[in-house]
């Protein structure tokens, strides 16, 4: 990921949680979602416009639904941000997504703690 491209994603979005050296995660798969967006934007799939308006929509619904805003939840709203935007764009389908997503909640289960997880093939099953 560029540098240029991560200090232009944290000016359009003032609400990442950054410091002076940029964006800060407090778990991998935040910096691994933030990573992928950029991704996804470089190879065209959307605008950083769309992007910001499809997050900012994303955190309004949860904020409706309850969601007490004070910042933990930042990078649960990019993720369904970013499944959303793949879904919508034909990148995958949202039952592909589901699939990984439960893949992944079974690799995550069956792996010890501070191990990385990988997934296998029966973690699809």
């Amino acid at each position: 990921m560029s540098t240029t491209l991560a200090a232009a994603a944290t000016a359009a979005i003032p609400s990442i949680p950054r410091d002076d050296d940029g964006p800060v995660f407090r778990a991998p798969w935040e910096a691994h979602a933030f990573a992928m967006a950029l991704t996804l934007h470089e190879r065209g799939v959307f605008t950083w416009p769309e992007w910001a308006a499809a997050l900012a929509d994303e955190i309004k619904r949860a904020q409706a639904a309850g969601d007490p805003d004070t910042g933990e939840t930042y990078y649960l709203h990019w993720l369904a941000t970013l499944e959303g935007l793949v879904a919508r764009k034909g990148v995958a389908s949202a039952e592909t997504l589901h699939r990984y997503r439960d893949a992944w909640d079974h690799a995550a289960d069956r792996t010890p703690h501070g191990k990385p997880i990988e997934l296998r093939p029966e973690d699809f099953g």
